[in-house]
């Protein structure tokens, strides 16, 4: 349900706000919940009887019933100590405890025979979870350490459900990408702010169905990333260096069969141009970290992490031309000053760090503070860059500094309540240009001349030529410039309640002050100056300058988790706001105020949005490990604030006029609604053996309010393009997940997905490109361009502990969709993505044998990525041929670009050192 008001209270939200610094500068903390049942022999339940979480002081006495409930256990394996007068003590170790999950474990003491005498078991973990009341995927640190993965997206996509950031169908950008409970999207664009490497990951939880109240700013999915701590008992130091290249021999070049002009023949094209050329710097990693109690400082653990990673990646490009060369490109005379030197058009070299201190010094309290951060400096390596492939010091750089800091508390009031505080500052700096600088340019004007001092006037426009390699770009810079800065305080508060053994309540809110920057700080362009056409500056204007906005949003939330019995029931409600604290016309019939006569138009504040999301989750068990379960749930997100605001100065259509309509583009607005989607989710799991699990699930989203285009026809019948909630789709499908627990040294998983995701656009701008080429602008239902239908995920792991580990992954997907055509012009394109890309399968692979080095633990690792080196198209394909290589129109030559396929073999050596030290008390 989603509710407008055009009453905007700011200083209720400012004085929460300012309420909740004032508590505390905190971040949220990510722990689970251990709870059982403690018997005799005979069955009957021990009363008082003590259960302990070794080396921590988490524990709890049980009930008249013998029940436990242990809260806020940090995720991880952990012992548990249960003991009673009279009984034998037992320890249970490598019980597995998950992020805001609950892990069963009922234990059978003995009568004491022996004094003092301790048995020590090891627990089984559950094959599958079958207490889930929606689909969950919780990878935990060794897990992640086997994958052949090196990010937390690498985890993300191997899981079911996810095809390249797309979750069970819906659009990039509608997932929440958490740290430790904290939202770190950048709400510019609804991308993570960060890029979090395996060193750092204690646990990776996806929910690619339903979700908890708890989370919302999402559509599709959660992904939450736990990060490791200090242990306050051991100094903890490991290093991991590895390096890689591309090796794929012979395939800087492929022969393609064509029918080009109607003539059948074979032709050679580039597929990976100087893929031959292997060097094993190409791709480099080094990572360190330490950890473990503060000298001198009593109750007090750190860690430190830092990584520097340099990818140089696929795409390469000759230097025959420098930006300054001047040809002759009338009589085809090029004349290139370049060195010859073969350099990367795509790379991303980033330092990287984590920080973290935790304090337990004051009693039930414990304080945190961590800092995550990375300097990055990149090319994109898109298709735009392989256009510089002669000219390579013409293309614009990227340069990103990221930054998510804060504070944590966690207060522990008794046994079974405890809440915690969180104050995060989440900060994105982005620019994209070839220089920084423009020159000395004059105080006033908004048309310019380049200043002589400009680095861009040497190099001027960038100019290719079809009699070149194809249109290759071979003198000029690359003249686009773009900035974008995010600076976000989140707040976040919540409190956890055990109010009996039935009910565990969680309830709490967050709130989010953003101050979103971006635009082009001066667009370089050809402009007409006093008379002459020349490369200037056009600045301090719409499309030319930086804006900023300060939109403000939180929420509320209430949730119960009731494990009664075997039934397991997850309900919550969730209260969103949102306020973009900007106005918008009155009258969007007269929006610049530009009509003689017609009604007046005049700013208005934007009305602000609250949206009311129920969520419910069952799990209900019909046989002894096998159970149903059932979710449903509202989820709302606001499309990125860089659409909201984009182009949203509407005195721009004050010359608006039969006859130039789309030249304005299409205008931002500020007072969109949140997109809204349903999910609905029934499934089953069940560990069929003790050794294998099943799970399948059945899912359906009902997707609404979707970011497109509207047309707005003004009181003198012009007509002009902006963003309104008007796009729609829906997903249907299941998933079919089996585990097989290690049987010797091997162990298996398989994940198969089906899915029809199907809507009106794929591209919000799809509508408007559409009329503005003159083709029917009414929405038809079509599939999604990510529409892959069918997903398979497979996953062996051969591994003897504390020798050797390997582990395979194979991944195939049917072909995405795209729209064939029988010609060119008007009427020549077929029905909207009707035709199919090829079917992609990859096998990548991980190998690693632990060595003995000097009493430390070492291992050496390879990695193979695409290891059977197999090709296939991933973008751009030809229309009326289905290829990526070339296409019937005979006035076009084949376009060799290797940006439309997928990489082909990497392959990386490292090794992993790993040691630690008790600590002398």
């Amino acid at each position: 349900m989603l509710t407008r008001f055009s009453l905007r209270p700011a200083r209720l939200v400012a004085l929460a706000f300012a309420a909740l610094v004032l508590m505390a500068a905190t971040a949220s903390a990510q722990t689970g919940k251990l709870s059982g049942r403690v018997t005799d022999t005979n069955g009957q339940p021990l009363i008082g009887a003590s259960v302990l979480v070794v080396g921590t002081t988490y524990g709890a006495a049980t009930d008249i019933d013998g029940v436990y409930n242990v809260l806020r256990i940090p995720p991880g394996p952990i012992s548990v100590r249960v003991s009673s007068i009279g009984y034998q003590t037992q320890v249970v170790e490598g019980v597995q405890i998950a992020s805001n999950q609950t892990r069963e474990l009922d234990v059978t003491l003995q009568d004491e025979t022996v004094t003092g005498e301790e048995v020590v078991v090891t627990a089984e973990q559950p094959i599958v979870d079958v207490t889930q009341t929606s689909t969950v995927q919780t990878i935990g640190r060794d897990d992640i350490d086997a994958l052949p993965v090196q990010e937390l997206n690498d985890v993300v996509n191997l899981q079911a459900g996810v095809v390249d950031g797309h979750f069970r169908g819906g659009r990039l950008g509608e997932v929440q990408y958490q740290v430790n409970g904290v939202s770190v999207n950048n709400p510019y664009d609804n991308s993570s702010t960060l890029t979090l490497d395996r060193s750092v990951l204690q646990e990776v939880q996806v929910i690619s169905g339903t979700f908890d109240a708890e989370y919302g700013q999402a559509l599709s999915g959660v992904v939450n990333a736990v990060l490791r701590s200090g242990d306050a008992n051991r100094y903890e130091a490991s290093f991991e260096v590895f390096s890689g290249d591309y090796v794929s021999p012979g395939n800087d070049s492929t022969q393609v069969r064509t029918f080009i002009g109607g003539i059948d023949s074979v032709a050679t094209v580039a597929y990976a141009p100087y893929v031959s050329d292997v060097d094993p710097t190409n791709r480099l990693n080094f990572q360190a970290s330490l950890s473990g109690p503060v000298p001198l400082v009593p109750s007090t653990t750190f860690l430190l992490n830092g990584q520097r990673f340099v990818n140089n990646g696929l795409l390469a490009g000759e230097r025959r031309f420098v930006p300054t060369d001047s040809s002759d490109f009338e009589r085809n005379v090029f004349n290139g000053s370049g060195d010859g030197a073969v350099v990367p058009l795509e790379y991303s070299r980033r330092w990287s760090y984590l920080g973290k201190l935790t304090n337990t010094s004051i009693s039930n309290v414990q304080l945190a503070y961590q800092a995550i951060g990375a300097f990055r400096d990149a090319l994109p390596g898109n298709a735009a860059s392989y256009g510089y492939r002669f000219n390579p010091d013409g293309l614009s750089k990227q340069h990103e500094v990221s930054l998510v800091h804060g504070f944590d508390v966690l207060h522990t009031l008794s046994n079974n309540v405890f809440y915690e505080l969180s104050l995060r500052q989440n900060y994105f700096d982005y620019s994209d240009y070839a220089f920084e600088s423009l020159g000395t340019l004059p105080e006033t004007g908004t048309r310019v001349p380049l200043p002589d001092d400009s680095p861009y006037l040497a190099g001027g426009r960038p100019i290719g030529s079809q009699n070149y390699e194809n249109g290759a770009i071979i003198q000029g810079y690359d003249l686009g410039r773009f900035v974008q800065r995010t600076n976000a305080y989140v707040a976040k508060s919540a409190v956890t309640a055990q109010v009996t053994n039935v009910h565990l309540l969680k309830a709490g809110f967050e709130i989010q002050r953003s101050d979103v920057e971006f635009g082009t700080p001066g667009s370089v362009q050809p402009l007409v100056i006093n008379g002459v056409q020349r490369l200037g500056v056009l600045r301090d204007t719409l499309g030319a300058q930086v804006i900023d906005f300060q939109p403000v949003q939180g929420a509320a939330f209430v949730q119960d988790r009731i494990e009664w019995g075997d039934l397991r029931v997850r309900a919550g409600l969730r209260f969103e706001y949102f306020d973009a604290n900007a106005t918008v016309p009155s009258d969007l019939r007269n929006p610049a105020n530009a009509i003689p006569d017609a009604p007046e138009s005049r700013p208005v504040d934007t009305s602000v949005k609250f949206a009311v999301a129920p969520r419910l989750g069952v799990s209900f068990p019909f046989l002894d490990r096998a159970s149903l379960f059932f979710s449903y749930g509202h989820f709302y997100q606001l499309p990125g604030l860089g659409t909201f605001f984009n182009n949203a100065d509407y005195s721009v259509l004050q010359d608006l006029q039969q006859g130039n309509e789309g030249e304005q583009g299409i205008l931002g607005n500020p007072d969109l609604d949140p997109e809204f989607t349903a999910q609905y989710e029934f499934g089953f799991k069940s560990q069929v053996t003790r050794d294998l699990g099943l799970d399948v699930s059945l899912f359906y989203k009902d997707i609404r309010d979707l970011l497109g285009v509207e047309f707005i026809q003004t009181y003198t019948a012009a007509q002009y393009a902006r963003w309104t909630n008007v796009d729609f789709g829906n997903v249907r499908g299941f998933t079919i997940a089996v585990d097989q627990r290690a049987l010797g040294p091997l162990s298996t998983t398989l994940d198969y997905s089906f899915q029809i995701a199907s809507g009106n656009t794929s591209d919000p701008r799809e509508t408007f490109n559409r009329v503005q080429n003159g083709d029917d602008g009414l929405p038809r239902v079509a599939p999604f361009d990510w529409d892959q239908r069918h997903t398979l995920n497979a996953t062996a792991i051969v591994s003897e502990p504390g020798n050797y580990n390997v582990t395979g992954i194979l991944r195939m997907g049917t072909g995405r969709p795209y729209t064939p055509s029988i010609g060119t012009g008007f009427g020549a394109n077929l029905e909207p993505n009707s035709g199919r890309k090829d079917l992609s399968v990859v096998v990548d692979l991980r190998a690693e044998k632990v060595l003995d080095v000097g009493g430390a633990g070492a291992t050496a690792f390879v990695r193979v990525f695409n290891l059977f080196d197999s090709y296939y198209q991933n973008g751009f394909v030809f229309a009326d041929t289905g290829s990526p290589y070339y296409t019937l129109n005979p006035q076009q030559q084949l376009n060799p670009d290797p940006t439309r396929f997928a990489d082909p073999r990497r392959i990386e050596i490292g090794l992993s050192l790993r040691g630690s030290r008790p600590v002398r008390r």
